[in-house]
């Protein structure tokens, strides 16, 4: 049983990892899930405090991946259809892989930007908030799946 709980705790790991360049995958809190999994062995690999520890962690990261981008554009004058633009254009993005998923969310920034009737410098400034937003909330979840998959390995 040990072995089939490793095997999807596995999967969802790889699977977390991958949801933090997916939007439609929350990333941390499937690797979270894996590491639940892990707890079920016949020996739970980790004490309750790690659990406890690296469920607010997850928390923390899931809710600022919501909050960065929203930040980086309003920091930069952006609007909500530049921070929609943004994920749309990741979306699109992700069909051109490995360069969309870097200009897709740019590009959706800057046509959100126009359609919210900005002039170009003022749609570019703001497009480039939005961009760095996403770009930060996506490395944040990154770093924190990746150390729940190193946990993972470590404890496999």
């Amino acid at each position: 049983m040990d072995i089939v709980l490793l095997i999807l705790a596995g999967i969802l790991m790889f699977v977390g990892v991958i949801g933090c360049f997916l939007p439609v995958l929350p990333g941390p809190p499937v690797s979270y899930g894996g590491l639940l999994l892990m707890q079920l062995q016949s020996e739970a690999p980790f004490s309750t405090k790690f659990m406890i520890i690296w469920l607010l962690i997850t928390i923390a990261v899931t809710t600022l991946d919501y909050l960065i981008p929203a930040y980086g554009a309003k920091r930069y004058g952006g609007s909500r259809l530049g921070v929609i633009g943004t994920f749309a254009g990741l979306i699109v993005g992700l069909f051109f892989v490995p360069v969309g998923i870097i200009v897709g969310p740019l590009l959706g920034a800057l046509l959100g930007e126009y359609m919210a009737g900005k002039e170009s410098k003022d749609a570019m400034r703001a497009a480039w908030g939005s961009f760095v937003g996403f770009l930060l909330g996506t490395l944040i979840k990154l770093v924190a799946s990746v150390v729940m998959l190193f946990y993972y390995i470590t404890n496999f």
